[in-house]
């Protein structure tokens, strides 16, 4: 875990994980953005633009996907709550996204009926793990994300997956907003670049929530289950 002590840090306010309490929140690992043959990978490549992201794909196949796949295995074990979040379009042409999300999901195939808009095959949900699509970087603002944790009387969430800088932190600033404790996976989320991710790491430890690795992240999950006295 970061330790931060800048005079905002200080004050960000702690999370119990308790895994009766906490919800693993899986962030956009869908062939449109995650995979490199497919949405902006194969869009890049056809640019020959590819080596602009190829750290981004090379981290989320050799850290983001097999990290969270261990805090999926360890949820799934223990009954911990677990949601999917895509984004993109829901209709053919596209005409419920806005502006901002318009040209790139319809440039990366990016909606719903496509390949580009499922997840992961490693990552596919079981039948009680809710997928909540949204159309906006965050959650909150395009989705009913704050209902359904309202519903499962979630207090902590758990955040991995693409882009740290976008959507994972669009998402966890409106978690915190709303009264979440939030807890970002270092070694579980990834950006176009290290330094997109690194400085996504420091601003959101400054009251939005703590950063955390996934060792670290488990051994808390662990600690709360121990029996005490």
């Amino acid at each position: 875990m970061r330790s931060p002590d800048d005079y905002v840090s200080r004050y960000t306010r702690d999370v119990s994980l308790d895994p009766r309490t906490t919800c693993l929140v899986v962030v956009d690992l869908m062939y449109a953005t995650g995979h490199p043959d497919y949405g902006l990978g194969r869009l890049l490549r056809e640019q020959g633009r590819f080596e602009e992201a190829r750290y981004r794909f090379e981290r989320i196949q050799q850290l983001v996907v097999p990290n969270t796949l261990r805090l999926l295995e360890w949820a799934r074990a223990n009954d911990m709550r677990r949601v999917f979040l895509t984004y993109g379009s829901e209709v053919e042409d596209y005409s419920d996204l806005g502006p901002q999300m318009l040209g790139i999901c319809k440039n990366t195939r990016n909606r719903k009926g496509l390949r580009e808009h499922e997840l992961l095959d490693e990552l596919a949900p079981q039948p009680t793990e809710r997928v909540i699509n949204k159309i906006t970087p965050s959650a909150f603002t395009s989705s009913p994300i704050e209902l359904i944790m309202r519903t499962y009387g979630v207090e902590d969430l758990v955040f991995t997956g693409v882009s740290t800088n976008m959507c994972v932190e669009g998402t966890m600033r409106d978690a915190a907003d709303r009264g979440f404790g939030c807890v970002l996976v270092d070694d579980a989320s990834g950006a176009d670049a290290p330094e997109y991710h690194e400085a996504a790491c420091v601003v959101l430890q400054r009251l939005y929530g703590h950063v955390m690795q996934t060792d670290d992240v488990l051994a808390r999950l662990e600690g709360a289950l121990a029996p005490t006295g």
